[in-house]
C-alpha cells in the first residue's frame, strides 16, 4: 500500500470521496444508518404480503419506490449507472442485479428482492429471498442455508476480526452443504457513498484482509448457488445468472462495528428476517 493510511475518520457532515480509504463512522453516523436501515427493512417487511403467483416483477419495484418516496427517501438504484429501476429482482438462476419487468411470479418460483434507500444521505442496503407458493425442497434447503451463511458471517464481524475471517466462515458453510459461492460479486462498504471501499468477499482466507475496526459500515451479502459457483452475465450489462442453470439465492444485511461486536442496520422490525414468514 505504499504507506498510504487505509483507514478514514470522518465526520458525519463532511463529503465523502471514494478514494480507496476505509471510512470510521461516530456516533451520529450510527444514527443515519439506524433509520436508512429500517426503511430498508419496512419495504422489505412489506413485500411478504406481495410476493404471490401472478405478481410482476415490475408491480414489486412500483410499490418499493412508491414505500421509498413516502418514507422520505429516494431509491439508490434509480439511474445508478443508467439502472431504472427501484429495486432488483433476481428469480430462481438469477444471481444478483435482476431487472424488473412484466414476468409474472410463479408458484413454485424462489425470488431475491434488493433495495437500497437513501435517506437524509445514508444509504440503507438490504435483501432477502422469497418462496412463491410451494417451493421444492431442495430450493428451500438452498434459500436456509444462505440465510445461516449470512448470519454466519455476521458472527465474524467485530473488532480485531479480519474481513477474510467473513468470507471464510461462509465459505466453509456453504461448502460443507456442497454448495458454491459465487466469487465475482461481493459485499461492500456504504455510508453516504453507496458502495466503498472495502469489498467484503464470501469466499476467503481466515487471518487475512485488513483488520475490522468500530466505525466500519459494510454489507454482507453472499450469493450462494445449487450448483458450481460460476456467473455468466447476460446482455443487458446487468442481470448475472448461474453459469450451470441452478438455482441462485442471496440475503443481505448492512451492519457497523461497534465497540465490542457489530449492529445489524437492516434487522426486520417485525422479525421477518427468513423464510417462510
Amino acid at each position: 500500500m505504499g504507506g498510504m493510511n487505509l483507514y478514514q475518520t470522518v465526520s458525519d457532515t463532511e463529503t465523502v470521496l471514494r478514494d480507496g480509504t476505509i471510512k470510521l463512522h461516530g456516533p451520529a453516523a450510527f444514527e443515519g444508518m439506524r433509520k436508512a436501515g429500517r426503511l430498508a427493512a419496512e419495504i422489505l417487511d412489506a413485500m411478504v404480503d406481495l410476493v404471490k403467483p401472478g405478481v410482476t416483477t415490475a408491480q414489486i419495484d412500483d410499490v418499493v419506490r412508491q414505500m421509498t418516496l413516502d418514507g422520505g427517501a429516494v431509491p439508490a438504484t434509480l439511474g445508478y449507472r443508467g439502472f431504472a429501476h427501484s429495486c432488483c429482482t433476481s428469480l430462481n438462476n438469477v444471481i444478483c442485479h435482476g431487472i424488473p419487468g412484466d414476468r409474472a411470479l410463479k408458484d413454485g418460483d424462489i425470488i431475491n428482492i434488493d433495495v437500497t434507500p437513501l435517506l437524509d444521505g445514508w444509504h440503507g442496503d438490504s435483501s432477502r429471498m422469497y418462496l412463491v407458493g410451494d417451493v421444492p425442497l431442495k430450493a428451500r434447503r438452498l434459500v436456509d442455508v444462505t440465510y445461516e451463511c449470512l448470519m454466519i458471517g455476521i458472527e465474524k464481524a467485530r473488532p480485531g476480526a479480519r474481513l477474510g475471517d467473513i468470507g471464510a466462515a461462509i465459505q466453509a458453510h456453504a461448502e460443507k452443504h456442497r454448495l458454491g459461492v459465487v466469487r465475482e460479486f461481493c459485499g461492500h462498504g456504504l455510508g453516504r457513498l453507496f458502495h466503498d471501499a472495502p469489498e467484503v468477499v464470501h469466499a476467503a482466507r481466515a487471518g487475512t484482509g485488513p483488520e475490522l475496526k468500530p466505525g466500519m459500515f459494510f454489507t454482507i451479502e453472499p450469493m450462494i448457488n445449487l450448483g458450481k459457483p460460476g456467473v455468466r452475465m447476460m446482455d443487458d450489462g446487468w442481470t448475472a445468472v448461474t453459469r450451470d442453470r441452478s438455482l441462485s439465492a442471496q440475503f443481505e444485511h448492512s451492519i457497523g462495528i461497534t465497540e465490542d461486536g457489530c449492529e445489524i442496520f437492516t434487522a426486520s422490525p417485525k422479525g421477518l428476517d427468513r423464510p417462510p414468514y
